[in-house]
């Protein structure tokens, strides 16, 4: 189905205005996949900008010690809409897991306080939706071209365009029919989840050229050599060896004519989804590279570890490793800038709609990602960049306070949070933290205060799936506002790891059984004990 701007101004124009007071504030929930902190800049000006993410967080709040409970898309799904951990929820990894739809989620909660609720987008935890008025999922990962969804009544059908555009279009068209048009009428929790910016960062054809004249700086941690870290140094996702040339970098020019991959037919499969003179605007752009990168690398290139002695600075492997952090760098700064753009039509909508003042706006990440640090891309591991996830939120009326705010959060707190907002009781099995006494600012009461006095000082996180793609070993730990310390487990590995985070932010030099670290240790251990009996995680 085509939509237009045209189609969307006048959906506006046609909803009547909301009424100035309502009770209860509605909820925009926007979730995108693997986009981290690094590429949002109200956190990091480096790389990329994003006018419209950081507009939620100058008019609102941002979160600077945001973190996940498990770094993997369909685990923080579920901890999200649970307010649970992965043990508890049942869905602790993508490949086996089904979500258990029956059991006490969040939108059924706000349901039954009178909500209407819609989640439009990407799903990813194999079973049906529950809990939603309203739902139109992708499939699976879901494409970025003329994606597939599937509706409500069981029935699949594919959108023309490119997916962060139609999601924005399936939100604001659910909109212009459920909003509340008088303080009687229900508030909604609308859940809007984008499919970017998930591997293969495939960019819609308008922003291909974006960003090609931009040289990205190499991360310090670009050449890491994992001494100290079996963990690391065991797994496969460094951007020179296990990075796709084909599906990844996009360096294809034809069936015949290009070297197979191991996921070449899935790379296939992805562009085919265009319409002929889509496809055409598309090879326009990336033949030419693909043609002019064989011809410099052949198509026997080598791709080796980014600590091998053929990768060092000025060799010809090294050159290769820098052009394929540039290809993964632009062509994920691409996915963003669409990003960007369709949350600042979204806001735009709500605003136009009378409908901004009286609705909490939340963005966020299902985890954060790896832009080259430590030589890496995808997620998974409890380090820094993959455990930290960009939080910003636009408050409601009677939500005074504005900008930073340092406590450790999670997202097992999203759903309390929600819960308060609408007035619902919050289940004793929640194992999450409001955050409403974060955000009242002026408005706090002695209890809020009170329960902010009490926040906590330590976060849990718990990583399940292995083995599978790129080989992270299992793992658990605690990160405390210094130090954190991590259980590698499994049938191959026993490893402990320890991180002094203010002496070693990017956590290079693993502490684990140094004499001089003793206490911390000791106490570390004691503290992760601790949590796991306070979460009643059955792995200690």
């Amino acid at each position: 189905m085509k939509r237009t701007s045209q189609l969307i101004v006048m959906a506006v124009a046609g909803m009547p205005a909301m009424a100035q007071e309502a009770a209860r504030p509605n909820i925009v929930y926007i979730m995108t996949d693997d986009h981290t902190a690094q590429m949002m800049s109200c956190y990091d000006t480096r790389y990329v900008e994003t006018p419209n993410l950081d507009r939620i967080a100058a008019d609102g709040v941002r979160f600077t010690r945001s973190f996940v409970a498990n770094s993997l898309s369909g685990p923080s799904r579920a901890c999200m809409l649970t307010g649970k951990h992965s043990h508890k929820n049942g869905f602790t990894n993508n490949e086996h897991g089904i979500f258990d739809g029956s059991q006490q989620t969040m939108p059924k909660l706000l349901q039954r306080a009178g909500y209407r609720t819609a989640l439009i987008g990407k799903w990813h935890l194999v079973s049906t939706p529950t809990g939603f008025d309203h739902w139109e999922i992708l499939p699976g990962q879901g494409d970025y071209y003329n994606p597939t969804f599937i509706h409500q009544d069981g029935t699949r059908a594919a959108d023309s365009g490119y997916v962060t555009r139609i999601i924005t279009d399936k939100a604001i068209e659910w909109l212009a029919g459920n909003a509340p048009a008088t303080a009687t009428d229900k508030p909604f929790a609308l859940f809007v989840h984008h499919k970017a910016c998930h591997r293969a960062w495939l960019p819609a054809l308008d922003d291909l050229r974006l960003y090609e004249d931009r040289t990205f700086a190499l991360p310090p941690t670009f050449n890491d050599d994992y001494a100290t870290r079996r963990a690391a140094a065991a797994t496969e996702m460094e951007i020179g060896k296990d990075m796709d040339i084909v599906y990844d970098t996009k360096m294809y020019v034809g069936h015949d004519s290009t070297p197979a991959t191991r996921l070449t037919r899935s790379y296939e499969g992805m562009i085919g989804r265009m319409s002929r003179a889509e496809r055409q605007r598309y090879d326009d752009f990336y033949v030419p590279m693909s043609q002019a990168f064989y011809e410099r690398w052949g198509k026997d290139y080598n791709f080796l570890p980014l600590q091998s002695e053929s990768s060092k600075a000025g060799s010809r492997d090294a050159e290769l490793l820098e052009w394929k952090y540039q290809r993964y760098m632009r062509d994920y700064a691409k996915v963003v800038h669409s990003l960007d753009q369709e949350v600042g039509r979204l806001l735009d909508y709500l605003e136009a709609a009378g409908l901004l003042d009286n609705t909490l706006v939340v963005y966020t990440s299902d985890q954060g990602f790896y832009m080259g640090e430590h030589g890496w891309f995808d997620k998974r591991f409890m380090y820094e960049e993959s455990l930290a996830t960009p939080l910003v939120m636009r408050l409601p009326r009677g939500y005074e306070r504005r900008g930073d705010i340092s406590e450790m959060v999670q997202n097992i707190d999203y759903a309390p949070t929600f819960l308060e907002m609408a007035g619902a009781d919050i289940p004793a099995d929640i194992q999450g933290c409001s955050l409403v006494p974060l955000l009242r600012g002026k408005a706090a009461t002695a209890a809020d205060r009170q329960r902010v006095s009490h926040w906590r000082d330590a976060i849990y996180y718990h990583y399940y799936e292995y083995p599978a793609e790129h080989a992270v070993r299992r793992h658990y730990g605690i990160r405390t506002d210094r130090y954190k310390l991590i259980h590698f487990y499994g049938h191959d590995i026993d490893a402990w790891e320890l991180y002094d985070l203010e002496a070693d932010p990017h956590e290079l030099c693993n502490l684990y059984g140094l004499p001089a670290m003793a206490g911390v240790q000791a106490d570390m251990h004691r503290r992760l004990e601790q949590l796991q009996i306070q979460y009643d995680d059955p792995q200690r």
